[in-house]
């Protein structure tokens, strides 16, 4: 009876011991995994700067489900096949000319697993369509990305401009009137 609890209790730790391994929450090392989604962040944009669409397509999953909501709803896009669409009519046409892009105010989180993360910033894209200014200022962008396979890739993005940006600026009063 005894060599038979022995080797119950035996079974039950290895059990214990291996059912707990997969349970218990990997170390994620934070720092390295929010530098790794920061530079995901930023070759979305700065990709366009080189016009490197190998690093810009890196950046995404390409698959239907990625979403990127634009400020304005005609250039919405879904799925990854409508971004190398655009990417290729409208980021490689020579007249489109990346100058740069400032992040502030970035903000990156990570889910407690490591897997998922998001952010929040506001961007300035800096660019030029035929040599005048067609430039983003002051943009809210936010996101999520998944790691799949080791790497993060962006499953969703929302550029969206505050309403303050869109109210008439008030002017002074004309001082000729009344005269």
């Amino acid at each position: 009876m005894t060599k038979r609890l022995s080797l119950v209790s035996v079974s039950l730790i290895i059990v214990f011991l291996i059912g707990g391994s997969r349970t218990m929450a990997k170390k994620v090392d934070t720092a390295t995994e929010k530098a790794k989604v920061e530079e995901v962040i930023k070759n979305s944009i700065r990709w366009v700067l080189t016009k490197d669409t190998t690093l810009s397509y890196s950046c995404f999953y390409q698959d239907t489900s990625l979403f990127w909501f634009s400020p304005d709803n005609g250039s919405n896009l879904s799925g990854f096949d409508a971004l190398r669409q655009t990417t290729e009519q409208l980021f490689m046409d020579p007249r489109f000319k990346g100058v740069r892009s400032d992040f502030k105010d970035l903000r990156i989180t990570l889910s407690h697993s490591g897997e998922c993360a998001w952010w929040s910033c506001f961007l300035d894209d800096i660019n030029e369509w035929d040599g005048r200014p067609a430039s983003w200022l002051n943009v809210r962008w936010t996101g999520v990305l998944e790691k799949i396979e080791g790497k993060w890739k962006i499953r969703q993005m929302h550029f969206s401009h505050a309403e303050e940006d869109f109210q008439k600026k008030p002017q002074p009063p004309d001082s000729t009137k009344g005269k």
